[in-house]
């Protein structure tokens, strides 16, 4: 018959460290957030042979009393919270008082502290979770914290460590998450005696760019929005800088390192019209909201967290990524390269007189001088002109030069040269305008003078007299013939130049197959994108330099105009240094 005993303290410290201390990352984990819970302005990481050996913490935080220190090291002691009001509404980055008694329960361990205006520092050693008689210690002032030998008196553990390259991977990783997090502390990283990280205190935007790279700096836009007691804030990566897996997101609540189902999700969302297939955004992003608003005490890692309103952080999280990448081009050329402006010593007529006229439609067909069109006037002023005129303001996309085998618009800017996928980015012009009249109500309706007929199947003839008001909504008139013979008498007038046929055929199979409802809701945008991508302009179709200009700017005020609906880019910017260097002008 079994027997209902007590287990030892020593063998409860060696069971949670199992779920806190999972590798020498877990460790450095703890005692990081530690030191920022101590409020240091300056940490420093030592590690030797990917932390297995040794790592240490130091800090010039608070300290810890001499005569706390022994009871530190006991398991549920803290001095962060006091009672289950305290619990639910946590500041801190520790709360529980199990991370240093888990460590030096498997490890052995030096805690060495002098508090401010104390004569001299002190120091316990703990072996195993054996806990030595208190020293006196010189420190100059905070704490340090030494583990050696993580997992040496339980081998069975030690033997699921990977090697000392992947251990410091991991810790580094963890290093990176906790510098990210407080960018008003310094923080410092070795690792075999070699300097890794020096990261002295400053600005966010500084420290991302350390620490995620230059690339993803200079294609991030900065946001900060406030909605009640939320607040976002931080930087994310726009469509331009993807990523193939998920190893550069970095999302924080209250200062909290997590990764949330329900945050991803909200992010997903917001880049879901942007992104192309399975690529991934960069970001490092803040939430910041009331401690009683969040649950922090629902995984020992505390990497996850539970919302007392899911539902509002959730659109909160949406509606403010979303309004930050749906910034049109023109609004974001604050964030662009920082380049000095080449003048543009090209005017053509068209150019100078684009700017005092509304956008053209693309239909508009127009000679074009080719000569200046490419050239300009090669400073002749016009008869009127003097030289002291003022050159028009150069628009981000520039000003169109001509189109390169069908498929591209060539256009020159301030910086150099842009190009532009004519139809990628028509794509992306109609699709933004279809939603914005479907939101509206308002998709205008364009009767085909002479109606089209086709041959359908009868769950397409089904389809089109079951959600006549639906096909409406969108701006559509689809009318049975016979039992297999539909036809179309109006189109959205957004797609007037599509072809009616396959128009009616993709809308009809998405009808009978998905219902109104959700092709309304769930997967309006979806069908939103199919209908833009058969009604904006195909390759080889020949534009006149008055329609890529029309073009150009109407990428410039439209919402995410950078990607089209399926993720790739719409333009690309080469500028004159690039294009110096690509001809080796100067050398």
């Amino acid at each position: 018959m079994s027997v209902i005993r007590l287990l030892p303290d020593l063998l409860i410290n060696q069971i949670a460290a199992g779920e806190v201390v999972e590798r020498p990352a877990s460790a450095l984990k703890e005692l990081l957030e530690n030191s920022v819970d101590a409020g240091a302005g300056e940490i420093g990481v030592t590690l030797m042979q990917g932390g297995i050996k040794q790592l240490r913490v130091a800090d010039d935080g608070v300290g810890i009393a001499g005569e706390e220190l022994a009871l530190a090291l006991a398991r549920h002691a803290t001095s962060k919270i006091a009672s289950l009001p305290d619990l639910e509404s946590v500041n801190s980055l520790g709360f529980r008082g199990e991370a240093l008694a888990s460590i030096a329960a498997v490890s052995r361990l030096t805690l060495t502290s002098r508090r401010r205006g104390e004569r001299h520092a002190w120091k316990v050693e703990a072996a195993g979770g054996v806990v030595a008689g208190l020293q006196p210690a010189a420190l100059e002032s905070g704490t340090a914290v030494e583990v050696l030998d993580l997992y040496f008196n339980t081998p069975a553990r030690r033997k699921f460590l990977k090697t000392e390259a992947t251990e410091y991977g991991h810790c580094e990783e963890m290093f990176r998450r906790i510098a990210l997090s407080r960018t008003d502390i310094g923080f410092s990283l070795q690792h075999n005696s070699r300097k890794v990280w020096h990261l002295p205190a400053g600005a966010m935007e500084r420290r991302a760019a350390t620490l995620l790279g230059d690339e993803f700096s200079a294609a991030a836009i900065v946001l900060d929005e406030r909605a009640g007691n939320l607040r976002l804030w931080g930087m994310a990566s726009l469509p331009g800088f993807t990523r193939g897996g998920r190893d550069a997101q970095y999302f924080y609540v209250n200062g909290r390192f997590v990764r949330d189902k329900l945050i991803a999700h909200a992010i997903r969302e917001a880049y879901k019209d942007i992104l192309h297939h399975d690529r991934h955004p960069a970001f490092a992003l803040f939430l910041e909201t009331e401690p009683e608003g969040v649950d922090v005490n629902v995984h020992p890692t505390k990497i996850e967290v539970r919302f007392r309103d899911g539902r509002a952080v959730h659109q909160f999280i949406f509606h403010a990524l979303n309004k930050a990448l749906s910034a049109p081009i023109r609004a974001r050329q604050a964030h662009a390269s920082s380049q000095p402006p080449r003048p543009v010593t090209s005017a053509a007529p068209e150019q100078a007189a684009y700017t005092r006229q509304q956008a053209m439609p693309l239909g508009v067909a127009e000679r074009t001088n080719l000569y200046e069109t490419l050239f300009g006037r090669l400073g002749k002023p016009e008869p009127g002109e003097t030289a002291q005129t003022v050159e028009p303001e150069i628009p981000p996309l520039g000003f169109a030069l001509g189109q390169l085998h069908g498929v591209y618009i060539l256009a020159q800017n301030a910086k150099g040269m842009v190009v532009v996928d004519m139809h990628a980015a028509h794509e992306r012009v109609t699709y933004e305008k279809l939603k914005t009249a479907l939101d509206g109500r308002a998709v205008a309706m364009q009767p085909l003078l002479i109606p089209v007929s086709f041959h359908a199947g009868v769950l397409d003839v089904a389809a089109a007299e079951e959600h006549g008001a639906a096909l409406a909504a969108l701006g559509f008139d689809i009318a049975a013939l016979s039992p297999t013979t539909l036809a179309v008498r109006a189109l959205p007038a957004l797609l007037a130049d599509a072809d009616p046929v396959l128009l009616a055929r993709d809308l009809l199979k998405e009808l009978h197959e998905s219902g109104a409802a959700q092709v309304l809701a769930e997967r309006r945008n979806e069908l939103l994108a199919t209908l833009a991508c058969h009604g904006s302009v195909r390759a080889n179709r020949k534009l006149t330099v008055p329609e890529m200009n029309a073009l150009l700017r109407e990428m410039e005020a439209t919402e995410r105009a950078d990607q089209c609906n399926h993720g790739r880019p719409t333009w690309r910017e080469v500028t004159m240094d690039e294009l110096d260097k690509l001809f080796m002008r100067g050398k």
